[in-house]
């Protein structure tokens, strides 16, 4: 059976440093931090009391009030950059086969925040269980896809990946496969999170993973720094439309980039630890390669999983360099979570997103706040310290990899 190719058609963001797109591009490449003292509640009391949290944004400003009640914000976040991207992609909704497109979305928690809410107001009151009719269809994870097909009448294919921090790289990875199968024309595909709550914070001050930087929370994201205490909390939604090429021509939709192939591994080490030389790493590039038909000699850059970890930065820079080996130093390498924190679920697909503007602009944004240098980092990789770099892009990677030890790993490529 002869396989589909697939292209991205439609981006669609809601971020810590941009509400759509264009903003979050232009803070990409202009190393803008999207760190900052936590608004959501009151974190006086917690270890780590900033976060990256989405600014200037009002759900009534898209979705009707009364709908928006019935949403908690990972929804809120995904129908906003599901529609950026569907808009983006110049669909006639009047026209597509609506049985033929699908929607695949992560979420690597999903309505964390009404669940909290509701266990809370249960635990204060006088043990009457009286909870909210919306309860459940708010905190299911796989809500918000189905948000999105009802808006738009999509009939194919629809759910959700969980996969912690790999989830939207793995639906990326699953649109993919049902496109080029012949399963579908097109999906909108991504993810979203939001979990800068009292329970998130708390749970992940508890595991001793987030920074502690409280008096310069805009440097506290930095990747590759001798000095990095631990990841910075984001929140958000990323979008994308992939669609079967022949579909795209025919409609003459723009083009972004293609998407080479799609790589999954595990670890099988630790619930949240990563292999410490990265063979879980090591094994989803190579998977992904040989997905695609790709030499190692093909990549010109790296979006890579970066959280600012002391024991996950140095393992990924280890797999990178047992797999590409010396043309790891021609290679460019960064992390954008330097300036957007850890959007968890919805970290794969911003980051792709980043990568697939990297091959449309020829430039490939900064891993900003490295200060300095870490002798466990070989400093004769590419970071692409605190300035962005200008250079053709032919093909890039993006890595994602979750806590159960979940890999995941998307190839873009040039059309050609």
């Amino acid at each position: 059976m002869e396989l589909k190719r697939v292209v991205v058609t439609g981006l669609g963001a809601l971020t810590p440093i941009g509400n759509n797109i264009e903003e979050y591009w232009n803070g990409l490449i202009n190393g803008v931090s999207g760190a900052a003292p936590i608004t959501h509640f009151d974190a006086s009391k917690f270890k780590t009391r900033f976060a990256c949290e989405v600014k200037n944004f009002e759900i009534t400003d898209f979705v009707h009030r009364k709908e928006a009640r019935k949403m908690d914000k990972f929804t809120q976040y995904a129908m906003v950059a599901a529609d950026e991207a569907i808009v983006d992609s110049k669909i006639d909704l009047e026209k597509v086969n609506h049985d033929r497109v699908g929607v695949i979305w992560g979420a690597g928690i999903g309505g964390l925040e009404t669940f909290q809410n509701e266990v809370l107001n249960f635990a204060s009151g006088d043990g009457t269980p009286r909870f909210n009719p919306f309860f459940i269809p708010k905190m299911i994870a796989d809500i918000a896809p189905g948000f999105i097909s009802i808006k738009y009448g999509f009939r194919g294919p629809n759910f959700t990946t969980v996969s912690a921090c790999a989830s939207s790289a793995n639906a990326i990875i699953d649109a993919f496969n049902y496109i080029r199968l012949g399963k579908a024309d097109i999906f909108v595909t991504g993810g979203s999170e939001a979990a800068v709550t009292i329970a998130g914070i708390g749970g992940f001050n508890a595991m001793h993973a987030l920074s502690t930087r409280n008096d310069d929370p805009a440097t506290a994201s930095r990747p590759f720094d001798q000095n990095r205490d631990g990841f910075v909390l984001g929140e958000g939604a990323g979008a994308m439309i992939l669609e079967e090429y022949e579909h795209a021509i025919a409609r003459g939709a723009k083009i972004y980039a293609e998407v080479g192939g799609g790589g999954l591994s595990a670890d099988a080490h630790h619930i949240t630890a990563p292999h410490p030389e990265g063979l879980g790493a090591m094994n989803v590039m190579l998977n992904c390669l040989d997905d695609a038909n790709l030499k190692i000699e093909d990549v010109d850059a790296i979006n890579v999983h970066g959280t600012s970890t002391p024991l996950g930065d140095v393992a990924e820079t280890k797999a990178i360099l047992r797999v590409f080996g010396d043309h790891a130093y021609k290679m460019n390498i960064n992390s954008t979570k330097s300036m957007t924190g850890h959007l968890l679920g919805a970290a794969g697909v911003i980051e792709a997103i980043s990568s697939i503007l990297s091959i449309k602009t020829g430039i490939i944004p900064p891993t900003i706040n490295h200060s300095t240098k870490d002798d466990n980092i070989d400093e004769k990789l590419n970071l692409t310290l605190n300035k962005p770099q200008k250079r053709e892009v032919n093909v890039a990677m993006s890595n994602t990899f979750g806590f159960g030890g979940h890999n995941a790993c998307v190839l873009f490529k040039k059309l050609t």
